[in-house]
């Protein structure tokens, strides 16, 4: 990063911005995404049938998992790529403060990951079409419900995205921070959810994947309510992963600017 003139945060924010979408992995990481999240929804919209519990948001969103991992890869990859590529003390001379620059990468993050998302939803809803039609559901963005869950999904994958930078800017090489954010928003979760009980449910709650209730339809939150963990609800999940954020962040902050930087 080579900054003309005094250190601002536009200059370091467009310094990011440059970096990252002068790297050719942010487009196959995006395009990645879009079309994992919206392939793995098209083939899950394939058995379903007539008189299946299922709902237009839930099959809309059924390529999440996949959408999470993308956001997860592209925010690990921003959050270590100084660290990982050895531009890190030229990086951190031009801008000494040290803390801008994991705002700025913050930032240009969760405006890729809010675009992601967004297309990614449009394209899961426009594959689903033929499994709702021959399911008798419908996906109507003037629904509130669905508005909500639309926008859930949204946020859920920023908040995914985000959690990347702070795991990469906290361990710095990008294999340990992809593996412990798999660990954290995946393989954890799906364990616990194996083995139902007053405990299990609960820390599955205070896991980053308790976002998913964010874009859950109403009758997933009431299977999450009915379980042992507390109940919640769509907006008390979104809480669960900000918390996540910005603890992540803050780890990352705190040994960006009192550690070194190699």
């Amino acid at each position: 990063m080579v900054q003309h003139g005094a250190v601002t945060p536009p200059r370091v924010l467009h310094a990011e911005w440059t970096r990252l979408a002068s790297l050719t992995s942010t487009s196959w990481v995006v395009i990645g995404t879009v079309v994992a999240a919206s392939s793995l929804a098209f083939g899950l919209g394939l058995f379903v049938g007539p008189g299946d519990a299922v709902t237009g948001t839930s099959l809309a969103a059924s390529g999440s998992l996949l959408a999470q991992l993308g956001v997860l890869v592209l925010g690990v990859l921003v959050g270590t790529g100084d660290f990982a590529t050895g531009t890190s003390l030229a990086t951190y001379a031009a801008v000494p403060r040290r803390l801008p620059v994991l705002v700025a990468q913050i930032v240009v993050v969760a405006a890729v990951a809010l675009v992601t998302a967004v297309v990614a939803l449009a394209a899961s809803v426009l594959v689903t079409t033929p499994a709702r039609t021959g399911s008798g559901v419908s996906w109507e963005l003037a629904d509130p419900a669905t508005l909500r869950a639309a926008a859930g999904y949204v946020l859920f994958l920023m908040g995914a995205a985000v959690c990347g930078v702070g795991l990469g800017a906290l361990l710095r090489r990008p294999p340990a921070a992809l593996t412990t954010g798999v660990l954290l928003f995946v393989v954890v979760d799906q364990v616990l959810a194996a083995n139902p009980g007053r405990v299990t449910d609960t820390v599955r709650a205070l896991l980053p994947g308790s976002g998913t209730r964010l874009f859950a339809d109403d009758a997933q939150l009431a299977a999450s309510a009915a379980g042992g963990g507390p109940d919640l609800g769509a907006w008390g999940g979104g809480l669960i992963l900000s918390v996540w954020c910005v603890v992540l962040v803050l780890l990352a902050g705190y040994r960006l600017a009192r550690h070194d930087i190699t």
